[in-house]
């Protein structure tokens, strides 16, 4: 009987967890390292890694940190899956550049080490990277709103940007760039953001991804420019707090365009409820199954995972959901996006 084990992010627990998660007969073995534990995408992750782990008889191990940006956490945990013998890690990096030497020495040491949603930097510090094309997440949420402004009322737009954190780049510049570039404004460089010269936007701010961080962050935007009518946020708990602080203000929903990304059901559901206009959907339990599988393959012939043709890394989709479709953008119904979503 394979065990799976959820493990929380203190050095004790993983050690004490690691040491009974390799005692099972299986001879293949592997790590699942989260952000998070209780963030519904990495819940949903964890599902199609646990679900993979069944059908392939590979003895899975999961760990996360205290939040988001729990890089140290990370560490121990590649550290721990090293030292029991882990034939791959499956990880969603927190701060990806804290964590290049603790993941080029598990691969050193023979790991297979593939990137889950949020890419290295550069991208081949993982063996591979499975992820949603986070740029063009951004960039279809960006042309549905130019599009859905027309010519005029896009060459007079007032934007704001909320963005996960300062750090860059990360999976949050990918979409805020993808966005920009969507809406049609030039890209200094596109491995950052906020640093656009067009009059368009009226400035970026920090949310970490919640929905009070999204309030707080509006509220600062607003501050600067109250007729702020074009929303991009990183996902869409931070865009529902963007909202709240536009409807306190005063503005009226037909009076605001509010995109995000991910695709949740909570989040679909704020686009049925037209709290969010329009969101890119991403599949975070396809990504860890295909990981899982690729440790598998990787334990039984050598063989590591080939990127998505013309791409660094194995794009496992998106697709925009709204119920106010334009020409020339791609897009889904909420009645689709809530039969595909999670959490």
């Amino acid at each position: 009987m394979k065990k799976i084990l959820t493990l929380g992010a203190s050095a004790a627990a993983l050690a004490i967890a690691a040491s009974s998660a390799y005692a099972g007969s299986h001879s293949v073995s592997a790590c699942l390292i989260t952000k998070t534990e209780t963030n519904p995408f990495f819940v949903k992750m964890r599902e199609g890694a646990q679900q993979a782990a069944e059908e392939q008889s590979v003895e899975l191990s999961t760990f996360s940190g205290k939040f988001d940006t729990d890089f140290e956490s990370q560490i121990t945990a590649i550290e721990t899956c090293v030292a029991n013998g882990a034939s791959g890690i499956l990880i969603t990096p927190s701060i990806p550049d804290s964590l290049v030497a603790a993941v080029t020495a598990a691969r050193d040491a023979g790991v297979l080490v593939i990137a889950l949603d949020t890419p290295f930097a550069p991208i081949e510090t993982a063996d591979m990277t499975f992820a949603t094309d986070n740029f063009e997440a951004g960039r279809l949420a960006g042309a549905w709103a130019r599009a859905t402004l027309g010519e005029e009322g896009a060459a007079n737009a007032k934007i704001a940007g909320l963005n996960i954190n300062p750090a860059q780049p990360t999976v949050g510049v990918l979409r805020n760039q993808g966005f920009m570039h969507g809406f049609g404004i030039e890209l200094n460089d596109p491995n950052r953001w906020g640093d656009e010269d067009d009059p368009r936007i009226v400035g970026n701010d920090v949310t970490e991804g919640n929905p009070e961080g999204g309030r707080k962050a509006m509220e600062n935007l607003l501050a600067i420019d109250p007729d702020i009518n074009v929303v991009y946020s990183i996902n869409e708990p931070a865009a529902s707090g963007a909202w709240e602080a536009m409807k306190a203000m005063g503005i009226q929903a037909d009076d605001v365009i509010i995109t995000g990304v991910d695709g949740g059901c909570p989040g679909v559901k704020d686009v049925e409820a037209g709290i969010i206009d329009a969101t890119s959907q991403q599949y975070p339990l396809l990504m860890a199954k295909l990981g899982v599988e690729a440790i598998r393959t990787f334990a039984d012939t050598g063989e590591k995972p080939a990127p998505t043709e013309g791409k660094n890394f194995f794009d496992t989709g998106v697709a925009l959901i709204t119920d106010k479709p334009v020409d020339g953008v791609p897009s889904i119904s909420v009645a689709e996006g809530l039969e595909l979503c999670w959490g």
